[in-house]
Order: C-alpha cells, then sequence, then structure tokens
C-alpha cells in the first residue's frame, strides 16, 4: 500500500495525464540498467529524464536534472519504493513532487480502453491499449453478447467493461499463442463458460513439437464465429506463428494479431526456424495484398510507439495506407523480403520461450515471475 505521508499519483492517473496531453516531468530514479530495459515512453507531453537516486542525494544543486520548479514531477522507480524518499527529498526542496504508487511494476498493468467507429453489426468495438507492453486486445460487442480478442491476464479490466458495455461474453480467441506476455484467454473462457478459440496449429510447441496441456476450440482458415448479429471470419496468415489468425469483422475490420502491424510485420524467428517462417510470412502478406480491399482497417495486437497513433490516440489504419508506408509490406520481391526480415531481425528475448510454453499449459509461472517474465516492452515486431 502506499504510504500516506508521501503525495503519490496512481500509475493510472499518471497515464490518463500523459494519454490527455497533459505535460508531464517524470523522474526515473532507478539504476541505468533497469532503465534500458524498460521506461515509460507514452504520449507526445512526456518530459521524460533518469539519474540513479543514490546519485541525485550527492549533487550539491539539483540544476543538473533540469527539472521545471514550476511544474509538477512525477518520481518513479521499481515497485514504488525509493521513488517515496526521492519524493520527498524533492520536495524539501521546493518541488512539487509525486511518487508514482506502485513504480513501473504497476506501469506495467495499465491498460487504457479506446471506444473505435461502430460497424453496422458491432454496436461496440474497444481496443484496450496496455501502455507499458505495447499490447492491444479487443473487445468486439452486438446485441449484448461480446468476444473478447487476445486478452491479458489482468482479467478484471476486461470483467468491468463488459459490465459497462453490458455485455454478456460469448467467446474468447488468441489470434496466435502469444510469446510477450501471460494470455488471459484460457482463464476467462473458464471464469465466464464460454469457448477459447486457437489455431491447432499454434496449440503445440514451436520448439518440439509436443502438444499443449489447454483445452481449445480449432478456429482455422475460413472458420466463423458467430454472436449476436455479427460474424467473425478466421484467415490463416502463418509466419509469425503457424498458427497465426487475422479476424474479419463485417468485412470492415481486420483484427491481424501479430501478423501485420502499422509499420511492421511479426517476427518470424519464435520457433528457431526464420527463414522457414519468413517464406511462410511472404505468402501470407502475398495472400492479403490480393483479397484485401484498401479501406479494411488494421487492428494489430501490438505496436511500437507513438508514432503508430491515429488523431483518436487509437492504434490502427487502412490497409492501402500500411501497404504504402509499412516498409516490410510495401516489398514486393520475396527474396529482398527474406533479406529485409534477416537484416531487421534483432536477439530474441530469453523470456519469450517461457511465457510462449506456460500459454501451452506446459510450464507453470507464478505471480511473482509472471511480472519478471512480462516486464518490458513487447519485441514482436522485425525491427
Amino acid at each position: 500500500m502506499s504510504d500516506p505521508t508521501v503525495p503519490h499519483i496512481p500509475a493510472l492517473e499518471l497515464a490518463r495525464c500523459l494519454d490527455h496531453g497533459e505535460r508531464v516531468q517524470l523522474l526515473d530514479v532507478r539504476a541505468p540498467e533497469r532503465v534500458a530495459q524498460a521506461r515509460v515512453t507514452f504520449g507526445a507531453t512526456l518530459d521524460f529524464r533518469a539519474v540513479p537516486a543514490s546519485e541525485m542525494y550527492r549533487l550539491a544543486t539539483l540544476e543538473p536534472l533540469r527539472l521545471d520548479p514550476g511544474a509538477p514531477v512525477a518520481v518513479i522507480c521499481g515497485h514504488g519504493n525509493s521513488s517515496k524518499q526521492a519524493t520527498q527529498f524533492l520536495r524539501q526542496r521546493g518541488f512539487e513532487a509525486y511518487s508514482v504508487a506502485g513504480g513501473m511494476a504497476a506501469w506495467e498493468t495499465v491498460y487504457l480502453p479506446r471506444r473505435l467507429s461502430p460497424t453496422p453489426a458491432l454496436e461496440r468495438v474497444i481496443q484496450i491499449d496496455r501502455i507499458g507492453k505495447g499490447a492491444l486486445s479487443y473487445i468486439l460487442v452486438s446485441d449484448g453478447d461480446a468476444v473478447v480478442v487476445d486478452p491479458g491476464r489482468h482479467l478484471d479490466v476486461y470483467d468491468a467493461l463488459l459490465e459497462e458495455s453490458g455485455a454478456t461474453a460469448a467467446a474468447v480467441i488468441d489470434t496466435h499463442m502469444h510469446a510477450d506476455y501471460l494470455s488471459g484467454a484460457r482463464v476467462a473462457a473458464a471464469r465466464w463458460q464460454v469457448p477459447y478459440f486457437l489455431h491447432p496449429d499454434d496449440a503445440r510447441s514451436p520448439y518440439d513439437g509436443v502438444e499443449g496441456r489447454l483445452a481449445y476450440q480449432p478456429l482455422t482458415d475460413g472458420d466463423t464465429v458467430a454472436f449476436g448479429r455479427a460474424t467473425l471470419r478466421a484467415v490463416h496468415v502463418p509466419g509469425h506463428t503457424l498458427g497465426s489468425l487475422t479476424l474479419v469483422a463485417d468485412e470492415s475490420l481486420a483484427l491481424t494479431g501479430d501478423f501485420l502491424f502499422v509499420q511492421s510485420v511479426g517476427r518470424p524467428d519464435l520457433g528457431g526456424q526464420r527463414d522457414a517462417w519468413a517464406a511462410r510470412l511472404w505468402e501470407s502478406l502475398e495472400r492479403a495484398r490480393s483479397a484485401w480491399p484498401g479501406d479494411l482497417v488494421v487492428l494489430p495486437a501490438h505496436y511500437v510507439g507513438e508514432r503508430e497513433r491515429r488523431a483518436d490516440r487509437s492504434i490502427g489504419a487502412r490497409f492501402d495506407v500500411v501497404t504504402a508506408t509499412n516498409e516490410a509490406a510495401a516489398i514486393q520481391d520475396p527474396a529482398t523480403f527474406r533479406a529485409w526480415v534477416a537484416a531487421h531481425t534483432t536477439a530474441l528475448p530469453d523470456s519469450y520461450r517461457t511465457i510462449k510454453l506456460a500459454n501451452l499449459g506446459l510450464a507453470t509461472v507464478s505471480e511473482a515471475d509472471a511480472e519478471i517474465l512480462e516486464f518490458g516492452p513487447n519485441q514482436c515486431a522485425v525491427s
């Protein structure tokens, strides 16, 4: 719990301030290596700086911090402990400082919902932005029935949004077996007593072919999921994973998972077969370019940064815009594409294998381990 004697700001409130375009001075007092691993990058009005707390306490003056004494300062650390002392230190020197309650651990659990434009069959399309990871999930509502796509493990967020929408969950879908965060889909399906859909090619380990220990209903190319007045159509788009799916809603929205992002494509090296999977990814891109209309709105499962946002702060773009501005999607030759992937694929995070196996039910992860495994922004795109 937060120390009531130290002024603090909840991570969610900090996120909302940044999302609304308020200028925020944020001082990160963690060690440099922790800041390099993950830091707050959210919002165009963020005024960020970092200095270890121990170093700050040794300063003769605070001028090197370049903080504006006339504006509030939010102070963040790992779990909201050392930031309290740093906040008191700044307040004693005349700054209006606030400790970010829960620190980066709390920041990683902030989800911001955004209402997107409805379609004829969907009265609500909600994009849920987990800002610390750059991960996106969705709630689609039609006549009071809802399908939840790619949920994170913090299910209270989805429960609250369903209640607010006056909707009842009808199904949960993972567009692919995630590697950067622990999926909440299986637990959600059990809690809500609804089907959990997944492509069968993603229901086994990509490392050794061992079948996952999970109950699911197979969703393959051309299959549909009906709810309310709406129907989702599954399109198999292997490459990022062998079972990657795009979900097309009302022939106007494409929930592309990690197949296609606004500014990149999903990395094809998660199974240790980069070149073979890159070839599959190219084939999936070719099929999409030949079949998808330009006005189809691409809604991905991840993003890298602020430049991928629309004016309303959501993440998405028309397919014709994506193919014109996305470097990978604009490549027209398979050999050039494979070379581009090889040149831009970074080292795979060590945690991704464990997360993937946990999502398959092949490894057990405690809550404490989950926080460690998920820490930091996603690295799902070829960059």
